[in-house]
């Protein structure tokens, strides 16, 4: 019995011009191409009824489904991959669901943002942002040529997939937007998860001479010493005390600041940098993530009255080249700086059972070998 696959046609996505950022709109355009190449040549005899396994979304606010789904063909500018390995990350949560800035809003797509697999010629590679409805949770994807990144011997596909985005995340926003200098203090705001603990590792190999971490995970916050942490705040302390020990820090001076979290315990360190006395180094800033709140309230006078910088890194703050050139960065110095993340490989075929893992201490990597 014949199974319709979903086609890479059947998609449709807004307006690239509605797009917010400049790689939403490559997406668009790049699809905007290949639909109008599908339109003029026919499939050949080899390529018709041909398919592939994929984490398919079928509708917003769903979990991606082990399905099958047409495979890309070649375009120019493009590269076709055998993906071995793509780790699950809060982006390509927020992507899948819609709630990212970048999420584009056609239906059905594959998930997956980056990966690691093979070119045709054989080399293999990490890669970011298949253009949709394409994606990196299938056994072949379509990738830019410009954002496939040779991989050195010294690491594995799984260590790879695991730490590009959260070691991007804050490599770029130290090198990019906060422009750290060695023998600086860098406070990292959540820094108990997977990019708070490489963030660390990160600041000091990139000359930082003190690092101060927070977070709510006793066990977690006491291991980072090992990581390269000089200090440590908790954030399950009361109100009064989280304010307290951030109000000492910035008393000593803080340079730079990576948010994860936002929400109350950014708040209570921007209060605590506006306090500082005058003499006390300008701060930067640099918020990278929500987990701790969308919104936060803040007085207009913390920023008037204080010589902090508030800036955010990212997708669009950062364009894309110079974020890929931080990953190529993270994955060449990936050996010598120990940036390493616990993961646990798990089968594309149980992507829907491990959807939602993000909290865990080990992190999914898929691996697109089929069951059994």
């Amino acid at each position: 019995m014949h199974r319709a696959i979903p086609r890479a046609a059947g998609w449709s996505a807004p307006a690239a011009q509605r797009l917010p950022c400049a790689w939403a709109r490559a997406v668009a355009g790049a699809s905007e191409i290949r639909e109008a190449r599908r339109s003029r040549e026919p499939a050949a005899p080899d390529e018709q009824g041909a398919s592939m396994k994929a984490a398919v979304v079928h509708r917003a606010g769903e979990r991606p489904t082990y399905a099958e789904f047409e495979p890309p063909r070649a375009l120019p500018g493009h590269r076709l991959i055998d993906v071995s390995a793509s780790a699950l990350s809060r982006l390509a949560q927020a992507r899948a669901s819609g709630a990212h800035y970048s999420s584009t809003g056609g239906f059905p797509f594959v998930a997956g943002v980056d990966g690691v697999g093979r070119l045709d010629d054989g080399r293999r590679v990490y890669f970011f942002g298949p253009p949709a409805p394409f994606g990196a949770l299938a056994e072949r994807t379509l990738v830019p040529a410009a954002q496939c990144i040779p991989l050195p011997d010294s690491i594995d596909d799984a260590t790879a997939a695991a730490i590009a985005i959260p070691g991007m995340s804050s490599w770029a926003a130290l090198t990019e937007r906060a422009r750290l200098a060695a023998g600086e203090t860098v406070l990292v705001n959540g820094a108990t998860g997977a990019s708070g603990r490489l963030a660390v590792r990160i600041a000091k190999h990139l000359g930082a001479a003190s690092v101060i971490a927070t977070g709510r995970n006793a066990h977690a916050l006491d291991a980072l010493s090992s990581a390269g942490a000089d200090a440590t705040i908790s954030l399950a302390q009361d109100d009064e005390q989280v304010a307290r020990a951030f109000e000492a820090h910035f008393r000593a001076g803080v340079d730079v600041v990576l948010d994860y979290l936002w929400g109350a315990s950014a708040r209570a360190a921007l209060l605590a940098a506006a306090k500082a006395p005058q003499q006390a180094r300008p701060v930067r800033f640099v918020q990278i993530g929500t987990i701790g709140g969308a919104e936060l309230p803040l007085p207009g006078a913390v920023l008037r009255a204080s010589a902090i910088t508030l800036m955010g890194s990212g997708l669009g703050s950062i364009a894309l080249p110079r974020l890929l050139n931080a990953a190529r960065a993270v994955l060449g110095a990936a050996c010598e700086a120990r940036l390493r993340i616990d993961t646990r490989t798990v089968p594309l075929a149980d992507v829907d059972a491990h959807w939602g893992d993000t909290g865990s201490t080990l992190r999914p990597v898929f691996t697109m070998r089929a069951p059994g």
